[in-house]
């Protein structure tokens, strides 16, 4: 009877294990029999196992990508999984392909069941797609405006004079982990320019009643624990104290936004203010045909705050460590800078922006090696086919069946060598000439890029100005990393992890005064 019993499992096992060899090999011809890349578990199903929602934005920035591309010959691939199901996603680091996805939304849509964890305060314009999607675009889209960008210049150099004054106080040395300086920085920027709420770098000590934390204190960690939240299950933020500590705060958070709603609302002279808060409520008033709620509207705040926080903030404090390990590139803007400044007492003018194009093409070769979001993902809406190209300028044409899984593989476009020479190096020059557009896309493109571009643009521009024209940035010496060559110490400042955006771990800098 044993005998009989283990036969009987062999002979499932093999039926299972044919199966799936013949699900595999139709999966590898529905795609034109591209070079595969093979994955014993998909990504999601990963995530699964290591509690974190099920979202390709959330795979590690280290995977091997230019070794799959280069070991399939072509500037995409159909990378496919066994488990839980046979599961076909296309990687593209093909900019033209990636241009015709990004253009022609309603044939490439989102997989908008990705997106369901950022949805904590309500629909937003990440969220939605469709017909939805284009009545928080139309009302989302003027909040950013030129008045606003001209406030965000304002308000970054305000909060830029208060850090060199009042917190560092003109020290000769500062010595700090660049993500404990760049956090705050871009914290108070998108509290001002954002919600028109003006918080210092001085402690807020007084809670409004109703709250139980002050505003400034909710916002951080609204912006800072939202990887957080959106793993811990609500039954479970009540187990430790810091768990309760950030409920309290998404709770908190909640009431603020909604107070500010009320309260800008019911004005009866209403205030001239260029924040994105107040430009998405006026204009959703102004609509007369498809308003946002008062859930959407806080949904689209969140999203502002998430983008213009975390992910600047977190591309700032690569940009300072890129600087200090290339003092030479430091150097060149801190030029420029003076040509703009001529004093210390000479003050940043929002016209002065267009005159800082190397400090911008810094940002710019920042998010080309590291970008924010590493994958977008996208879903085949029909069956279709994409253009794929090669190193030897060939073309081939991939099939794409319907429901195709597709991702869109930022890193790997951004070192892509056909477009990019030397495109592991830092150097900022190669944005200032000409230079391939399509195969630049940290904010996406299309008509559905990043809407707050400029936004960052303009704040990241005024900071790396302003504290290059007094601080000279460095590395900072330790003991223990004292052998180390540079290339360690690069691969050392550069550490990331898992998170909303490609998150550093520690990037320890000394600023020392120039005069």
């Amino acid at each position: 009877m044993m005998h009989v019993a283990i036969a009987l499992g062999l002979s499932l096992a093999t039926a299972h294990v044919v199966q799936r060899v013949l699900e595999y090999r139709r999966a590898a011809a529905n795609v034109g029999d591209f070079p595969v890349v093979r994955r014993l578990m998909h990504p999601s199903a990963r995530d699964l196992v290591v509690r974190r929602p099920p979202s390709v934005i959330f795979e590690r920035p280290d995977d091997q990508r230019e070794t799959a591309y280069e070991k399939a010959g072509w500037d995409a691939f159909p990378l496919i999984s066994f488990y839980p199901t046979m599961i076909v996603t296309v990687s593209v680091a093909d900019p033209a392909a990636i241009k015709e996805i990004t253009t022609h939304r309603a044939r490439f849509p989102k997989p908008l069941e990705m997106y369901g964890p950022i949805k904590i305060f309500g629909t937003n314009v990440v969220t939605t797609e469709g017909s939805e999607w284009r009545k928080h675009r139309k009302i989302a889209a003027p909040a950013f405006s030129e008045k606003n960008y001209r406030m965000v210049w304002g308000e970054t150099a305000r909060i830029m004079r208060d850090l060199l004054e009042s917190e560092w106080q003109h020290a000769p040395e500062i010595k700090v982990d660049a993500i404990d300086l760049t956090i705050p920085l871009t914290l108070y920027i998108i509290a001002s320019a954002g919600f028109g709420h003006r918080i210092s770098w001085a402690e807020e000590k007084n809670v409004p009643a109703g709250h139980t934390m002050t505003f400034k204190e909710s916002i951080h960690i609204v912006s800072t624990r939202v990887f957080h939240k959106l793993i811990t299950p609500r039954w479970m933020l009540g187990w430790t104290a810091s768990l309760r500590r950030l409920r309290d705060a998404f709770d908190n958070f909640d009431k603020y936004m909604f107070e500010m709603i009320e309260v800008r609302r019911s004005r009866e002279t209403k205030e001239e203010r260029a924040d994105l808060f107040t430009n998405l409520l006026q204009a959703t008033e102004l609509e007369t045909v498809s308003k946002l709620t008062d859930r959407e509207l806080a949904g689209n705040i969140f999203i502002f705050l998430l983008a213009g926080h975390e992910t600047t903030a977190h591309t700032l404090c690569f940009c300072l460590a890129y600087l200090a390990l290339y003092p030479h590139v430091q150097d060149r803007v801190y030029e420029e800078v003076k040509l703009v400044l001529p004093s210390a007492d000479s003050l940043l003018e929002y016209e002065d922006m267009g005159r800082l194009p190397y400090t911008m093409a810094c940002l710019f070769e920042t998010l080309r090696l590291i970008p924010p979001v590493l994958r977008i993902p996208k879903v085949s809406g029909e069956d279709q086919s994409l253009v794929i190209s090669n190193v030897a300028g060939e073309k081939r044409t991939m099939p794409l069946p319907k429901g195709t899984r597709i991702s869109i593989d930022t890193a790997a476009l951004h070192r892509n060598p056909r477009f990019w020479s030397e495109p592991n190096e830092f150097k900022p020059e190669r944005f200032l000439g000409d230079w391939p557009r399509d195969a630049f896309v940290p904010f996406s493109q299309g008509p559905r890029s990043c809407i707050g571009r400029r936004f960052a643009e303009t704040e990241v521009t005024v900071i790396l100005a302003m504290l290059l024209s007094q601080y000279r940035v460095a590395v900072t010496n330790e003991p223990q990393f004292a052998h180390e060559t540079f290339e360690q110490r690069k691969a050392r400042v550069f550490e990331n992890r898992p998170g909303l955006t490609t998150t550093p771990v520690r990037v320890p800098l000394t600023f020392t005064r120039r005069y």
